[in-house]
């Protein structure tokens, strides 16, 4: 259990056994056994470590129960390993403090739904235009119609989709995960995007819970769960309703006004255009030229679009806490807190900028 769990911590710091052995003042040996499972640390050594891996001491000795299955990446080829290694760990002990959570409740309590696809989707699915179509099936199923979701977390969580974040560094080269733990499905998204580019992400991982195993052959996945996403966030008689059936050209500002009602990207209501067939594929390319030359596949212009986030987890840790399913102590363990932190939150007591600024000077003195 320890072995195990120093060695996810270390690779979720981004550290080699040799940058942690310089941290905790210990040698490289030494750690390598710790993770080989031949010694144990003392009890001094433990908070070293602790300390230089940012988790508490109790991390270390709590029951592994976890397993992610079928995980699948949304990132750039050039995605570094030592990368994935540490949003894999984030994303573990996230995924970990889950699953303890929902244990705690009793049997009588369903703290979330169960996640479950309608019956009337259709069996095989023979184009990418069958790919659209589904999108507005389960747009109709979940009730959504044709507006804007404004908040795609919620929407996912509200059907038993278990979201986590990570804020692991990526230089924005990872854009999310997906797989299941049992039979819930899990999607990660990062931090590092941008709220458009997350809820495409969202929208995308979606599409692999629904298409999969039902796309006949031939069909390339990713390219049915792009159609799936983009549809889902931006329906066709919507666009429609705001572009027109056929236009010569497309001014910017719209599709800029498009990211902002429906949470999409220019680009990918550019592509929508397309699909549509509300553009020419030679106005489409000709936009396309226009996004190359102004840097806007690299950075959209105007205002960005805001991140989402979620507040789930935290909200069932307090319902927790209000029955008495469990303490202080366990509450702040579940958050990721120290119980001193979770106690001044649980009093609402924010702190202010010179309490922030005196916090942050007393940690950089202890190191």
């Amino acid at each position: 259990m320890f072995a195990e769990r120093l060695e996810r911590a270390r690779k979720a710091a981004g550290l080699s056994m040799n940058a942690l052995a310089s941290e905790v003042g210990l040698s490289a040996n030494a750690i390598k056994k710790y993770e080989h499972g031949t010694t144990m640390p003392s009890s001094s050594n433990l908070l070293k470590l602790a300390k230089a891996l940012d988790v508490r001491s109790e991390y270390f000795f709590r029951p592994t129960k976890v397993k992610l299955e079928g995980v699948e990446y949304r990132k750039r080829a050039s995605t570094p390993k030592k990368v994935l290694d540490r949003i894999n760990g984030d994303v573990l002990d996230q995924a970990e403090r889950w699953q303890e959570l929902l244990e705690l409740y009793p049997d009588s309590v369903k703290p979330i739904p169960e996640f479950a696809l309608p019956d009337e989707l259709p069996e095989q699915i023979f184009s990418l235009e069958q790919a659209e179509d589904l999108a507005i099936q389960m747009r109709h199923a979940w009730e959504l119609g044709l507006n804007p979701i404004h908040d795609m977390i919620d929407t996912l969580e509200a059907k038993g989709v278990m979201i986590i974040t990570t804020d692991v560094e990526t230089d924005k080269k990872f854009d999310g995960l997906a797989g299941k733990i049992g039979s819930t499905p899990v999607v990660v998204i990062s931090t590092a995007q941008s709220g458009d580019r997350q809820r495409f992400t969202l929208a995308h991982e979606l599409g692999h819970l629904v298409v999969h195993g039902r796309l006949a052959e031939g069909i390339d996945e990713e390219k049915a769960c792009n159609a799936f996403a983009g549809a889902f966030l931006l329906p066709t008689q919507s666009l429609i309703e705001h572009l027109g059936e056929k236009r010569r050209h497309i001014e910017p500002r719209e599709l800029l006004m498009l990211k902002h009602e429906y949470g999409i990207s220019m680009l990918a209501a550019l592509f929508r255009a397309g699909q549509c067939g509300i553009i020419t594929p030679a106005t489409q390319k000709n936009l396309f030229m226009l996004f190359s030359k102004n840097g806007w596949r690299t950075e959209e212009p105007g205002k960005a679009y805001p991140h989402e986030s979620t507040y789930l987890h935290k909200q069932l840790v307090y319902r927790a806490l209000g029955e008495e399913y469990i303490g202080e102590s366990k509450a702040a363990e579940l958050l990721g807190m120290s119980v001193s932190s979770f106690r001044k939150e649980r009093k609402l007591e924010v702190p202010t900028q010179a309490q922030l600024a005196q916090e942050a000077s007393r940690a950089a003195a202890a190191n």
